[in-house]
């Protein structure tokens, strides 16, 4: 019997090695791209920090502008209640009386009380 003999030129080369194709970019791209997406990130939460810090000044200067107009409405309100209540002091009374001893004039106080008592 005659011994097989490789090929003349020899056998093809043995694969070994893994033969997977290549999938996405390399690992510094990935590294990169989310660099870029989180300083983009970062930037917008600073605007949006800055946005806000700038709303909140602005509600706050509108409310110290705000504070005269309401303050003169409540004067207004105070001085209606208390030309109401002298007016029904004298209809009840028939005369108008004096609290304090002195013309200079003191800012009315109003308590609110319940109407029920509570047990």
């Amino acid at each position: 019997m005659p011994q097989d003999m490789p090929p003349v030129g020899g056998y093809s080369p043995i694969q070994y090695k893994r033969n997977l194709p290549i999938r996405g970019f390399r690992p510094a791209v990935y590294v990169f791209g989310m660099a870029g997406v989180m300083t983009y990130g970062f930037w917008r939460v600073g605007q949006g920090i800055r946005e806000h810090n700038e709303l909140a000044r602005e509600k706050m200067w509108a409310r110290i502008h705000l504070i005269p107009a309401l303050q003169a409405e409540e004067d207004r309100d105070q001085v209606r209640r208390y030309l109401a209540d002298r007016a029904r002091e004298k209809e009840l009374l028939g005369t108008e009386t004096k609290v304090y001893h002195s013309d200079r004039f003191v800012r009315p106080t109003f308590a609110v009380t319940p109407e029920k008592e509570l047990k």
